[in-house]
């Protein structure tokens, strides 16, 4: 029994039945001692790419009608969205499946990439700190004056000793504080991309299996968590298993065995709306076979 687990791999590799690495579709099946240890087994690797957008109302958005003649948000929002998916086989050495995609983190509107806003600092000569809308007006006042200033670098009314890369540098400055001092009208908003992987381990017994939930205020979640929508991952295997291995006879006395992997449609699901699919062997649908050794000479 010793020699058999060497012998099936050469017969597999001489008949093509693997590839050069794996062949997701054929697996022999482990013997030692002449009892079963293992049956081949697929794990599937499920990625979720997921997106997140905060809308965060700026301290002065009532009042950016009033002074800037702009609609503005006037409460903080949080909105998930499941924008892609996919799924393939992973490996007993980690994964065969590429890593997931990297998360990043993108402010739409505005440079800063926090929850904080630029504060207005009070008027040095006054004793009173300003109520809210007169720091708003002080704030409007502000971008107004900045954009004037800008207007006067671009026409030349600002002198002639600011050109080059002196006035780019100017002109930067200069919209770097016009957009905090917008903000504080505007608000923020911030996307943030990621994506997470799930492991499922297939049962020939069963069809559809939870990957997880999902919210649009949330985000993903536990599989258990009833607050959010199904993610659902439904298998459907082929009616036949294809094989092109010749099975063992009646007469044939060195045999082994192997598992044939059945190719299965593997659908992913979000709130019941199909987001990707894909066709993969997957050994809990397939079967096992019993086929002839090579005769030793």
């Amino acid at each position: 029994m010793k020699c058999l687990m060497p012998t099936l791999a050469l017969l597999l590799a001489a008949t093509g039945l693997f590839a050069q690495n794996r062949n997701p579709y054929i697996a022999p099946v482990g013997v030692t001692d002449g009892a079963t240890a293992a049956e081949p087994r697929t794990v599937l690797a499920v990625d979720l790419q997921v997106e997140c957008e905060r809308t965060i109302c700026g301290p002065y958005a009532r009042y950016a009608q009033k002074y800037l003649g702009v609609r503005a948000p006037l409460a903080d929002k949080t909105d998930w969205r499941v924008t892609g998916g996919r799924i393939a086989l992973a490996a007993d050495d980690y994964y065969a499946a590429a890593a997931p995609e990297a998360g990043e983190t993108t402010v739409v509107s505005h440079a800063a990439q926090d929850d904080a806003f630029t504060r207005v600092l009070p008027d040095r000569r006054s004793s009173l700190m300003p109520g809210t809308e007169a720091a708003a007006e002080a704030a409007a006042a502000t971008i107004f004056s900045l954009r004037k200033h800008r207007m006067e670098l671009i026409t030349g009314d600002a002198g002639e000793n600011v050109f080059g890369a002196g006035l780019q540098a100017a002109l930067d400055e200069i919209a770097r504080q016009e957009q905090a001092y917008l903000e504080l009208f505007l608000g923020k908003q911030i996307v943030t991309k990621s994506s997470r992987r799930f492991l499922i381990h297939p049962d020939g017994g069963k069809r559809q299996y939870v990957v997880c939930r999902f919210n649009p205020e949330t985000g993903l979640l536990p599989s258990n968590d009833l607050t959010g929508n199904l993610v659902l991952l439904q298998i459907i295997p082929a009616e036949k298993t294809p094989s092109s291995i010749p099975e063992a006879g009646a007469k044939d006395l060195n045999v082994a065995s192997c598992r044939v992997a059945n190719e299965a449609t593997c659908q992913l699901s979000v709130s019941g709306e199909t987001l990707v699919e894909a066709v993969l062997p997957i050994f809990e649908f397939g079967r096992t076979i019993t086929y002839a050794l090579p005769r030793k000479r």
